[in-house]
Formats: structure tokens, C-alpha cells, sequence
């Protein structure tokens, strides 16, 4: 999505030297966020009502019910990973809910009932810890981005610097997102100035540009083109290795189904196939 005072509008350029992004950009972001807010609190609500928060939450069965806050990079995975913890552990449920790591550090932070979070991002991470919101983080899984094209590659884009001709409509992360981030900064290296089209607020949302065609190539992850299954091609970077972002998880602080939330992150650290088959790097 592209929200007001997020970017410029349809069909307006902002250039990006370096990967350095105007303030104007960042403001629009936190005017997004209060938006961005609202359909998470169905997620929330769902969870008060099934006892989150209480010892209702769980049974004398072992079943219960924890509210993990993933990456959206992460959406396929998690989403099979949490089929795969309910069956192991029967009358648990796990709620997922997907999003750009600062978004959904930021709900944490201002007390969203969240039991687990996995971050795209060690810093996002870190500031989370900072507030005492979590604590002992693990890494889990490594990414790196890729640029995804129409079927085909009708634009004929090889390299990061094709995507520097201001004939090219880009899609880009926000620069707080950690795509947005890890673009900044292979951007920088390659020392190649872009101009996007639209600032999206998490990678599924910069995928999707580039599926309906309403830009020519988006940097996203190369697991992202993957899942995308042939609606969208993938450009190696040639400097990708030079902006790897590394994913961490971790039980969030004061939660009523502690136990329950450390036996998902166990769960998600000992299933590294999955996301080897995904395309993640895995520690």
C-alpha cells in the first residue's frame, strides 16, 4: 500500500543518492503507522477474547493460544510452521500477524498483546530489547534482495544500474522497512542513484507493484520471487552479499503464555529445511 504523505504521488520522482532518503518521506511514514495500527487491533481483540493475557488462555490439555508478529518476508513460512506447531501441540493455536518489522516493533512497544516477534532486522530487534519488550533474541535465518521484473523481462533490466534511468518505474521499500533499509544500503554501494515511483511499508507490498504491473521492477527479497511463483521474474545483484538481512526472534516480554511462545521459537529454529527450501540462508 501507499499511504498519504507517505510518497510522492502517481507518477512523481524522488531521487535517492546513495540510498539517502529525505526526512519528508520518514514523516509520512509515522503519519502512516497511526493508520497502519488500526487492522491490527482485530488481531488483538481476537486474542483478549480467547483468554490472551489470562491463565484462561490455557487447558489443562496443553493447549493454549500465542500471537507471534512476523516479518511479512516471512508470511509463506510462518504461516506453514504454525500449521505445522498446532498439529505438534494439539489445542494450541497460533495467531500470525504479518508486517513491516518497525510497524509491528512499534505495536509491541506501545503494549500490543504480541507472545513472539520475529523481526527482519537485528536493529529493530535491539531497540525492542532496549525497551524491555524482549529479551534474548536468536538469529534464524539470512536474506538477500533480488530485483523482481514483469515475466520475462520485457524492460531488459540486468543490473542495479538499469534501474538508476529515470524511465524506469520503481518500487522501493520505505527506508524505516528492512528492505528499505538493506536497499539504502546496496544502493549506496553500487553508487547508483534511483528514483522510485512509490514507497511501500513492507516487501509483500513492493511484490505486489511489480505482479499487477504498475511498476516496472521493485527491490524485494529473492525468497520473495520465489514464493511469488512465476508472476514475477528474478535479477541476481551482483552486490546483493553487501546487504544481507539477518532475522531474529524473540519471546516478547511479559507474556502469559511464555512457555508456550519459547516452545515456538524453538519450534521455528529447528525447522531450518523449511526455510532452506524457501530460499533463506539458514544459520
Amino acid at each position: 500500500m501507499t499511504c498519504a504523505g507517505h510518497g510522492d504521488g502517481p507518477g512523481s520522482r524522488r531521487d535517492y543518492p546513495g540510498g539517502e532518503y529525505p526526512g519528508g518521506v520518514r514523516s509520512g511514514l509515522r503519519r502512516c503507522r497511526a493508520v497502519l495500527l488500526i487492522p491490527v487491533v482485530a488481531v488483538f481483540a481476537a486474542a483478549c477474547a480467547s483468554g490472551h493475557g489470562s491463565k484462561a488462555s490455557s487447558t489443562a490439555s496443553g493447549g493454549g493460544r500465542i500471537v507471534v508478529f512476523a516479518a511479512a518476508s516471512l508470511q509463506d513460512v510462518f504461516t506453514q510452521l504454525a500449521g505445522g506447531f498446532e498439529a505438534a501441540h494439539p489445542g494450541v493455536r497460533v495467531v500470525t500477524n504479518f508486517g513491516g518489522s518497525d510497524t509491528l516493533a512499534e505495536q509491541i512497544l506501545q503494549g500490543a498483546p504480541a507472545d513472539v516477534f520475529a523481526s527482519a532486522n537485528e536493529q529493530i530487534m535491539q531497540q525492542v530489547v532496549a525497551h524491555n519488550k524482549a529479551s534474548n533474541p536468536v538469529t534464524f535465518a539470512r536474506n538477500e534482495l533480488e530485483i523482481a521484473v514483469a515475466p520475462g523481462n520485457p524492460r531488459h533490466i540486468r543490473s542495479l544500474a538499469d534501474l538508476a534511468s529515470s524511465a524506469i518505474r520503481l518500487a522501493l521499500c520505505a527506508p524505516t522497512v528492512p528492505c528499505g533499509s538493506a536497499a539504502a544500503k546496496l544502493l549506496q554501494t553500487a553508487g547508483v542513484t534511483v528514483h522510485p515511483v512509490t514507497l511501500e511499508d513492507d516487501v509483500s507490498s513492493v511484490l505486489a507493484k511489480v505482479e499487477l504491473g504498475e511498476v516496472d521492477a521493485g527491490l524485494v527479497y529473492r525468497t520473495d520471487v520465489r514464493r511469488a511463483g512465476g508472476k514475477v521474474d528474478g535479477v541476481p545483484i551482483a552486490q546483493a552479499g553487501s546487504a544481507v538481512n539477518t532475522y531474529v526472534l524473540a519471546v516478547v516480554t511479559g507474556s502469559r503464555n511464555s512457555a508456550l511462545a519459547a516452545a515456538f521459537v524453538a519450534f521455528v529454529r529447528n525447522n531450518e529445511q523449511v526455510f532452506a527450501d524457501a530460499g533463506f540462508d539458514v544459520p
